[in-house]
């Protein structure tokens, strides 16, 4: 079972569509207890970084994804729930992040002809290996929704890379923790692929 983290943030319905498509049960909840014991756990994710965490303090949830990480649970953050894993965010300054991962969330700067948010189709490059994107090839297109990006401290977790007027960290892994920048439930059959190999990642 696939447990969707519930705490008012936007696309949460879309995750799930596009998890039932793939044949999985899924629970969208807050329950600290179904989120403990679920397979997998995804944290999605549309909206502001400091309500965001405003949210998962008001319903229990900080500690609860804290063990989830710890147990090692294959974890994934979508969009806003990357940003949340990290340390801060400029959009926020006041509010810290979960720092489960080392590095700080800034605005994409504009200028160049390039709109903010940044919204639409941007292909990825690959620095390195990942579980997430076995069998998608170098190039390939995801979709984008966001104003600002993550400049992640250790760029050796750094999975995929996409152009935006600046290098935006688009994809990371370390041990059982994966999150996107882009919305593999929107990326059609390539999202569709790097979902399917996250629900094949195994404890």
């Amino acid at each position: 079972m696939v447990a969707v983290i519930d705490y008012d943030a936007g696309n949460i319905k879309s995750v799930e569509k596009a998890l039932l498509s793939l044949g999985q049960e899924v629970t969208i909840t807050r329950d600290g207890e179904k989120i403990l014991h679920a397979e997998r756990v995804i944290l999605p994710g549309v909206g502001a970084f400091g309500d965001a965490m405003k949210k998962l303090y008001t319903y229990g949830l900080v500690e609860v994804i804290r063990k989830c990480v710890d147990r090692g649970v294959p974890f994934l953050g979508i969009c806003l729930g990357l940003q949340l894993l990290f340390e801060s965010s400029e959009e926020s300054p006041q509010a810290e992040g979960l720092r489960i991962l080392e590095g700080r969330i800034a605005r994409i700067p504009s200028g160049d002809g390039l709109k903010v948010p940044h919204i639409g189709w941007n292909n990825l490059n690959f620095p390195r290996q990942s579980r997430m994107f076995e069998g998608i090839d170098e190039g390939a297109y995801a979709y984008f929704v966001h104003s600002y990006y993550l400049q992640a401290s250790d760029e050796s977790i750094v999975t995929a890379t996409a152009d935006y007027g600046v290098k935006i960290h688009a994809s990371v892994e370390k041990g059982n923790v994966f999150a996107c920048q882009f919305h593999p439930e929107k990326s059609s059959d390539v999202g569709m692929r790097i979902l399917s190999n996250f629900l094949a990642i195994r404890q």
